[in-house]
């Protein structure tokens, strides 16, 4: 008889699976906020987000500024919804828990998941996106509070004076801010995708997971989109 957690009918191997998952998540975190703060496409971008604002002191019609501001507000607003969207995918999910294991023991692979097992699973999964939500959420609010900086930043005679820098500096930060809070949501749905590997069994859910750093350690430090920036 294999052993089970008492609480979470999981096996050691899902308990195993699990664990890397987590840290999978939290060393890829790590390393793209930390180590890589100076040498990464995120951090290469913030350069530009800078720029960006020390250029908008030069214009005097900052319409340009604001539409830019309004699109990376739309994006996030997207993510956001799609966000509750799978919220309650997760919820409905676990709602017709009964007809969902009956549908995966039918299926070739050889998993047979308790009914135990795929609540947790699900509940994790809609764990994910809820923290997803709350990333994209609060990008949406800073990125709102980015534009209303631009908006206070001085204009016409005043625009090279040190108050008009020093907005344009928190302009800059806040924009990086929120665009920091909007990777961490889109992160966090990379990483669902690699948990999805968990209801096929703790063996795929170990090689999605690497599969999915793999790809983001890419693109995040080895691709053309960097060199295309890189200053």
């Amino acid at each position: 008889m294999r052993y089970r957690s008492d609480m979470l009918g999981l096996t050691p191997l899902d308990a195993f699976a699990f664990a890397w998952f987590v840290m999978a998540w939290a060393g890829y975190s790590w390393l793209v906020d930390v180590l890589g703060a100076k040498r990464g496409l995120t951090s290469t971008m913030a350069v530009y987000r800078e720029r960006w604002m020390h250029e908008m002191l030069h214009r005097s019609n900052r319409i340009v500024d604001g539409q830019i501001n309004m699109t990376l507000q739309q994006g996030t607003a997207f993510f956001a919804s799609t966000s509750l969207l799978a919220v309650g995918g997760g919820l409905t999910l676990i709602g017709a828990t009964d007809r969902a294991v009956e549908f995966v023991q039918t299926l070739p692979f050889g998993y047979h998941p308790s009914r135990e097992q795929w609540e947790v699973k699900v509940a994790g999964l809609t764990i994910i996106f809820v923290y997803a939500f709350f990333k994209f959420a609060w990008a949406y609010r800073l990125f709102n509070y980015c534009a209303i900086l631009i908006g206070a930043t001085p204009d016409g005679d005043r625009r090279g004076t040190e108050e008009a820098v020093a907005m344009a500096g928190r302009a800059a930060k806040m924009n990086a801010i929120a665009a920091a809070h909007f990777n961490r949501g889109q992160r966090a749905f990379f990483f669902a995708l690699g948990y999805l590997g968990w209801f096929a069994g703790p063996i795929v859910l170990v090689v999605t997971t690497a599969a999915v750093v793999s790809v983001i350690y890419r693109r995040q430090f080895c691709s053309n989109s960097l060199d295309a920036v890189r200053l």
